[in-house]
């Protein structure tokens, strides 16, 4: 409870005269009155109420009772001078991790600064660090408040999920009623005005299902629908593999995914390990599609979408095998929860991680070596004998990939590759550190057996 008294000022007097009022006098605001609460630590507590009811009074009450095992969201710190990567976490796995978890799952999220997120990704990034933090207790006042509400209904989703799995507890208030099913809270507390309070308690589950992935169904798509969403893709923002099959995610007629199913390339790591037998073009032809795409749009990540969309259309690409190989399948395991076989990792080759360390020498970022453009802008600053320098450096790298993207022939020899890349314009040699970039990464092999379809043998 609180006291309201009048400050006395002319104004005050007139008023106090006009309505008959005694300046003089206070009146009691009661909020509370013997409330009696059970939050345990690994509560989901739900506090709504209109703007001015108490809400926030409460939260400031059971921090006290609660202290120092709560964090509270507004309390982080955020270092807006560095990447995100650099704040969060103690090595980069860690931090690749985390910010997968709470949805900042693409690889030019990973090195934008805090100021260049949208809001919904801004509380996603405080997410991480609450996970950090390791309290007891989460602490969010205001709880996706300045979020649409879709983007309120899939924070909500996934910090029941991140609490429950960690073992934590939630005290979200907030004005907004409608992410009662996305919470999922076993404590509902709704305050109004006056002293009237109304708690409901409700088993301590965890939530499954955002409402919002209720709403998406699969459909056929076209390389017109990859391309919408191209740009969400950290790989490129044009061109992919050839296609064998394509199949859109849909809101009702929101694209709000890809998935694209191309030809097995005729060599492909890890299946060897998955088959003992070699495997005939024709064979691959027929019987394997590998998964070449699979993008979401950043909005509707960590509500198991790329569990869904890969799952859903496995059978549908009609091949009694189908793989795929990925780099984030590291840090966010989808394609095993859909089902997929985890078969082999590769790490990258000597020669390779070799030449990225002599390229930061010549004043390379490793970690924008994925852009051309920025390859390009980096050469452009290099004299005759660095440039030269730096193609001595790629004619170390042992990979037939690499000679491809210099000369473009089925099989290229080292002293043909050599000789290429002396007389290579800069255009190439932006595109050949490209493809180096991809070639130092670690990559993980999967396998999908089709059980309604004949396998191989051996």
């Amino acid at each position: 409870a609180y006291k309201t008294a009048t400050c006395i000022t002319p104004r005050t007097l007139a008023v106090a005269e006009a309505f008959g009022l005694g300046v003089d006098k206070s009146r009691a605001q009661v909020l509370y009155d013997n409330i009696q609460l059970r939050i345990g630590p690994q509560d989901i507590a739900y506090i709504t109420g209109d703007s001015g009811s108490g809400k926030s009074i409460l939260l400031k009450r059971l921090e006290k009772l609660l202290a120092p095992n709560f964090f509270d969201i507004r309390d982080i710190h955020v270092d807006h001078e560095k990447p995100l990567i650099d704040t969060v976490g103690e090595t980069v796995e860690e931090g690749l991790e985390l910010l997968s978890r709470v949805g900042l799952n693409d690889a030019f999220l990973f090195i934008r600064k805090y100021g260049q997120l949208s809001d919904g990704q801004r509380y996603r990034y405080r997410i991480a660090k609450l996970i950090e933090a390791n309290r007891q207790y989460w602490v969010m006042d205001e709880f996706c408040s300045t979020l649409d509400r879709d983007t309120a209904k899939i924070v909500a989703y996934n910090v029941q999920k991140l609490a429950r799995q960690e073992g934590k507890a939630v005290l979200a208030a907030t004005t907004h009623t409608d992410l009662f099913e996305d919470l999922k809270p076993s404590v509902h507390i709704h305050k109004r005005f006056g002293k009237e309070v109304k708690v409901r308690y409700y088993p301590n589950k965890i939530n499954t299902e955002c409402t919002l992935t209720k709403q998406m169904h699969i459909e056929t798509g076209t390389i017109e629908d990859y391309r919408q969403l191209a740009q969400f893709h950290y790989r490129e923002t044009g061109g992919t593999p050839p296609s064998r099959k394509i199949f859109t995610l849909k809101r009702q007629k929101e694209l709000v995914g890809v998935i694209v199913y191309s030809y097995s390339p005729i060599v492909c790591f890890g299946r060897k390990k998955a088959f003992a037998k070699g495997l005939t073009t024709s064979e691959l032809n027929e019987k394997f599609s590998i998964i070449s795409r699979v993008v979401l749009h950043p909005k509707y990540r960590t509500i198991g979408l790329g569990v869904k969309i890969v799952k859903e259309t496995l059978p549908l690409a009609e091949t009694p095998y189908v793989e795929a190989v990925a780099v984030m399948a590291r840090y966010n395991p989808f394609f095993e929860k859909a089902e997929m076989q985890k078969i082999a990792e590769q790490s990258p080759s000597h020669s390779s991680v070799k030449a990225l360390e002599e390229l930061r020498r010549l004043g390379f970022n490793s970690v924008l070596l994925a852009s051309t453009k920025q390859n390009m802008r980096q050469l452009k600053t290099l004299n005759q004998q660095a440039l030269k320098k730096c193609k001595d450096i790629l004619a170390t790298v042992q990979n037939l990939r690499l000679r491809r993207s210099i000369v473009p022939a089925p099989f290229v020899s080292a002293e043909a590759y050599k000789s290429a890349l002396g007389e290579a314009k800069i255009e190439k040699i932006a595109q050949a550190l490209r493809v180096l970039s991809i070639l130092t990464q670690t990559k993980v092999y999967l396998l999908w057996k089709n059980p309604k379809h004949s396998c191989l043998t051996g």
